[in-house]
């Protein structure tokens, strides 16, 4: 069969004319269309957030499903990158990638948990008793441990026995009132999690 440079251009544009209406949802693509599935995201529900892992602070958005009853739990189904976001306009590093994994982790501890003095196992304690803990250690120890004034008899008011290391993924503001509330206290120990 000879075929000349006009019949291939008829040819091929003939085809390409019956995929596109097969395409649009005219003739035989009809079926293809109806057999596809529903795309998963397409009722979720979005949901802006930052990333735990590292000081980079970089954007996901966590999509969940779920009816929204009033005793029904949503749960997250799918976790990407944020394309809105400054610092990583959509793109995870690995770690970030398996955010999902993470959330979704048999070990991960949900709860405040206590382990007794001599006891070998942790037991599921408060929000309230694990914080009113930790209230009362900080207070024994700085009572304990407080520096007035130095060997030169100068004020310094310290406590040297406490460090705070703060979050990387706060905003300004937050930062600013974690800072003034840590010297406040007397803590010389301060860092943040983005220098560790």
């Amino acid at each position: 069969m000879t075929l000349s440079r006009r019949g291939f251009f008829r040819l091929t544009g003939t085809g390409l004319a019956g995929s596109s209406l097969a395409a649009l949802g005219f003739g035989a693509g009809e079926a293809v269309a109806a057999s596809v599935r529903p795309f998963k995201l397409a009722r979720a529900t979005e949901t802006r957030n930052t990333c735990p892992y590292c000081s980079v602070s970089c954007g996901v958005i966590l999509y969940t499903q779920g009816d929204r009853a009033k005793n029904a739990k949503s749960e997250i189904i799918h976790v990407e990158g944020d394309p809105d976001h400054p610092v990583n306009r959509g793109t995870l590093c690995p770690k970030g990638a398996s955010l999902l994994d993470f959330i979704k982790s048999p070990t991960r501890v949900k709860y405040p948990m206590h382990r007794t003095a001599g006891s070998r196992e942790w037991k599921r304690v408060s929000w309230e008793f694990a914080l009113d803990r930790i209230s009362k250690l900080m207070k024994e120890d700085r009572d304990k441990n407080f520096v007035a004034k130095n060997s030169d008899g100068v004020t310094v008011n310290r406590w040297p026995t406490v460090g705070f290391l703060a979050a990387s993924a706060t905003s300004n503001e937050t930062a600013f009132m974690t800072y003034k509330v840590v010297r406040s206290s007397g803590m010389v120990v301060f860092d943040n999690q983005a220098r560790v």
